[in-house]
């Protein structure tokens, strides 16, 4: 967060101070931080007093010395002072750190006030000092006082332990100086108010951490954990940042090199605040809590109580009665992530192992008692690594399954099975998508087997966690080096490996990539051809092999080698009554449809696929696996103009992300998000783009995420006014010699390009970009992209220009990407105003600004009224006429029926569909009281 000059509001006491260097920001708390800043500097509206409430660890003492560095460093009194339960002074206490610093102000004071200040912070005379009002007059007379010369700002922290004496002397000032420089900001332990707070007195609650912001907390942590214990940590710390602190510190070393102990269950004991809360319960409810601590977080407190084979719920009395665990529903909940933590380690193994064992008898569900067998199991054991894998699955967890996978391979006693189960955990950990999980599973899976087939299977794994961390070359180099041994894993696998590689190549966009396909694919293809015994294929390979799959991995490895092959595969796959995306365990194969249908345009069965795929992935927890899939989805939502469906999508697979530290997804979701901003036109001021996440990713192997950049910067120029700017944007999208920078991707901006190249005077310089493009896309393009190379003919050859725009518009199928539709009237309405066809003008351009105030296109719909008030349109209807309550298109359609026009050359003059016309006027006739068309004449006429 940047951090404001920090300024008091104008008024009685304002200064105006040489500014100091402020600490960081508390990472992850901007908007509470911009809350407090209000309260703290007086802005209009904003409390007199806040109070921080949260639990241990939560961040309150840290906001509040923020605030306070802040403020003294804007030369703001700054008083402090923090309760101490164990301090017997009581009110007396907090009042002497509060009065410290302006002891020196006392003989300032009326005689009265100063003396009984003088006595309350005389410790010698705590029993027979001042009463409280005394002390309230004073301190009320002390604050204005110093309100005097410059502002003040109270600040106490563990409010919740102060004498209820010192908070009402406080709560006194904030009440009778309203008006005067003097704010209160105080912090308190829990999700209670303070006894006696005033009404008027604001609240602000601070939850968790944000995922990603856990996240950088932890990795800035020493010896930061990676991989299964990093997601592990993050999970058990719920957001708290003392807990990711004090559990980081606590990560035991591996048991051996290269097999790190699994389990929270084994971390020696630390001791923290929790202890000694935990040291004064009754014995039963200690062993209460221990068994709780060890049950997950799906077992309900009817299995912990059959566990702990009791019926009496009054075992948790004293738990709650500390504050340490609350009963919510079925379920037992830990108020506190460290209370759990401390729950567990504070007993000897023996008792942990035996609780497992308990909750393992009374488990109902396969894979929890698999689970805690695995956490009481010493050594090895073939029966429990086959459960955990038999049930690891069962939930259909990605995360789950890959931590059940690696414990069974743990478990195995025989190296064949415990490399197996490893492969196993490989697939897993990169359907999770943590690259550093899958490099550690890797690296032992390296060490321990020479299994042909389960490398393969282990390669796909690498190949993709190195793709997600930007590295294109070493992934496709990873595949092509494996892709000679795929007779040992048979056609289904070596088909997927192979899809794999077509989404690498994809990404990378590079030529060498695309061409090596071919290879990879009639490899594949020749698979099951072979005589060798193939080893067993891990579970999700498992799933492709039908023919209808292994079908529909052919074609998305052939549209990838050659894009305009897509329009003919696609109908093969989903012809009438076809069960390939029916059937059970079919994501692999709707990922592949979907995939064909993104590069054949066909926009409506990409997003259907995709929408169904995501949801099963993001249930699943499979976010590796939806890091291929969910930029086609946002490509296509914001190419269709379905705005408020992108923007929340890529604000959760941006917090994925940067918790999974994939910084090439990264990049690519800063690229949409910026090219959202600029259609929305609302660009904020540079940088628009975080530079560690660029710095990470090397553009020239991930020419798809260079492509997206290019795009969105040249839309934020465009937005911004700066043509040039964007003409030097979108002209990078291909070569100096006129190919592609990316052969999917950069084609689809062409008439962008051209747009800025008649704003800035270059049309003829992309004539031969324009006829490379159109030559590439063959003979039979798709329908989206022939509207597009209309359109930007239309812009680039001034003597058939408007047979073109008619071409790009008369289309009906070009409803399906309204912007780009849009985005065509309004340069032809612009064309049609510079011939001085002012009415057919207004008519293209008043549709334009309808649909882009429909999508939300701020940009758009901002140049559309430019170009509508330079016609000399005439100005919205009075609130008054009845056309006021019509949309622009609708009053548009209202006024040339009017004039006697059927639905049929409406339609025909703003490329409309008579139906649509029809519609328009169906919808409209009850708003204006009409009944027929007839009577619209008469109507009008009487305005």
């Amino acid at each position: 967060m940047r951090v404001p000059p920090f300024r008091w509001a104008a008024g009685e006491g304002a200064v105006a101070r040489p500014r100091r260097a402020a600490t960081a920001p508390p990472l992850g708390r901007d908007s509470e931080i911009e809350r407090i800043l209000r309260c703290v500097t007086g802005k209009p509206g904003s409390p007199q007093a806040l109070l921080l409430l949260g639990e241990e660890g939560i961040g309150r003492t840290t906001l509040l010395r923020h605030a306070r560095e802040l403020a003294t460093g804007d030369g703001v009194l700054v008083l402090w002072a923090q309760g101490w339960a164990a301090d017997r002074r009581g009110a007396r206490a907090c009042l002497q750190q509060l009065l410290a610093p302006v002891l020196g102000e006392l003989p300032t004071l009326p005689t009265a006030h100063g003396e009984v200040l003088s006595a309350a912070v005389d410790s010698a005379a705590a029993d027979s000092g001042p009463n409280d009002a005394q002390v309230q007059a004073a301190m009320v007379a002390l604050l204005d006082r110093l309100a005097t010369s410059r502002p003040v700002l109270v600040c106490v922290d563990d409010a919740h332990v102060c004498d209820r004496a010192f908070l009402d002397a406080l709560y006194t000032g904030t009440r009778l100086l309203t008006g005067r420089p003097v704010r209160s900001l105080l912090a308190a332990r829990g999700d209670t108010l303070l006894p006696g707070m005033p009404p008027d007195m604001e609240c602000l609650y601070l939850g968790p951490l944000s995922d990603p912001s856990a996240a950088t907390l932890l990795d800035r942590q020493p010896a930061a954990p990676r991989g299964r214990r990093r997601l592990e940590l993050l999970a058990e710390a719920e957001g708290n940042p003392l807990a990711l602190v004090e559990l980081s510190r606590r990560v035991p070393p591996p048991a051996r090199a290269g097999l790190p102990r699994v389990g929270p269950a084994r971390r020696p004991p630390t001791a923290h605040v929790f202890r000694t809360r935990l040291d004064a319960l009754p014995p039963e409810t200690a062993r209460a809590l221990l068994y709780a601590a060890a049950a997950g977080p799906r077992e309900t407190i009817a299995s912990v109580m059959a566990a702990l084979d009791t019926d009496d719920l009054a075992v948790w009395a004293p738990a709650e009665a500390a504050g340490l665990v609350v009963l919510a529903e079925d379920r037992l909940v830990f108020r506190h992530p460290l209370a759990r933590s401390a729950a567990l380690s504070r007993h000897p193994v023996g008792e942990r192992h035996q609780a497992h064992l308990d909750l393992a008898r009374a488990a109902g569900h396969p894979e929890v008692r698999a689970r805690h067998w695995a956490a009481a199991t010493v050594g090895t054991s073939e029966s429990v690594a086959a459960a955990l894998e038999d049930s690891a699955w069962r939930r259909g967890d990605a995360v789950d399954a890959a931590c059940a996978l690696e414990q069974a391979a743990r478990l195995s006693p025989q190296r064949q099975e415990s490399t197996r189960r490893l492969a196993e955990a490989l697939v897993a950990a990169h359907a999770v998508g943590d690259p550093g999980w899958v490099r550690d599973l890797h690296r032992r899976f390296v060490e321990d087997s020479t299994a042909a087939g389960l490398a393969c299977v282990a390669a796909g794994a690498l190949a993709s966690a190195l793709s997600q961390e930007a590295s294109q070359r070493d992934a496709f180099d990873v595949l092509e080096n494996i892709s000679e041994q795929f007779p040992e894993v048979g056609r289904s696998a070596a088909l997927a490996l192979t899809s794999l590689a077509a989404g690498i190549a994809a990404q990378s966009g590079l030529p060498e990539h695309i061409a090596a396909l071919s290879t990879l694919l009639d490899r594949a293809r020749e698979a099951d051809r072979a005589d060798r015994r193939r080893p067993p294929v891990t579970r999700p390979l498992d799933r492709l092999d039908t023919p209808d799959a292994q079908k529909a991995l052919e074609a998305l490895v052939t549209t990838v080698i050659r894009p305009q092959a897509a329009a003919h595969l696609l109908p093969s796959l989903v012809r009438p009554h076809s069960a390939l995306l029916d059937a059970p365990d079919t994501l692999a194969c709707r990922m592949a449809v979907a995939s064909l249908a993104y590069y054949a345009d066909e926009a409506d069965m990409c997003l259907g696929q995709l929408r169904k795929a995501d949801t099963q992935l993001r249930v699943s927890r499979a976010f590796g696996i939806r890091a291929w899939s969910v930029l086609p989805l946002l490509d296509t939502l914001v190419d269709t103009g379905r705005f408020t469906e992108a923007e929340p999508l890529i604000r959760e697979a941006g917090a994925e992300a940067a918790v999974l530290r994939l910084p090439r997804l990264q990049a690519d979701l800063e690229a949409q998000a910026l090219t959202l901003l600029a259609l929305r036109g609302t660009v904020p001021p540079e940088p628009w783009l975080t530079p560690s996440v660029w710095c990470a990713v090397s553009l020239d192997e991930n020419r798809a995420t260079h492509a997206r950049l290019l795009r969105a910067r040249g839309c934020a120029s465009i937005a911004l006014g700066d043509w040039d700017g964007a003409w030097r944007h979108l002209r990078e999208l291909f070569t100096a010699d006129g190919s592609p920078l990316h052969p999917f991707l950069s084609p689809r901006s062409i008439a962008e390009l051209a747009a800025t190249a008649r704003r800035t005077g270059r049309s003829k310089e992309i004539v031969p970009i324009l006829e490379r493009v159109r030559a590439e896309q063959g003979e039979r393009p798709s329908t989206r992209m022939t509207l597009l190379l209309h359109h930007a003919t239309a812009l680039v050859d001034p003597d058939d220009a408007e047979r073109y725009f008619h071409l790009a518009l008369v289309n009906h199928e070009a409803d399906r990407w309204p912007w780009e539709r849009a985005h065509a009237r309004l340069n032809y309405g612009v064309w049609l105003r510079r011939c001085r066809r002012t009415r057919e003008a207004c008519q293209q351009l008043t549709t334009a600004l309808e649909t882009a105030e429909r999508l939300g296109a701020g940009a758009l719909a901002a140049a559309a009224g430019r170009e509508l008030r330079a016609s000399g349109a005439a100005p919205t209807p009075a609130a008054e006429s009845p056309l006021a309550q019509l949309t622009a298109q609708q009053r548009q359609i209202v006024r040339m029926a009017a004039r006697g026009l059927s639905n049929r050359e409406i339609g025909a003059q703003l490329f409309l569909s008579p139906r649509t016309v029809g519609s328009h006027l169906y919808n409209v006739y009850p708003k204006l009281g009409v009944s027929r068309r007839q009577q619209l004449r008469d109507l009008l006429e009487d305005r």
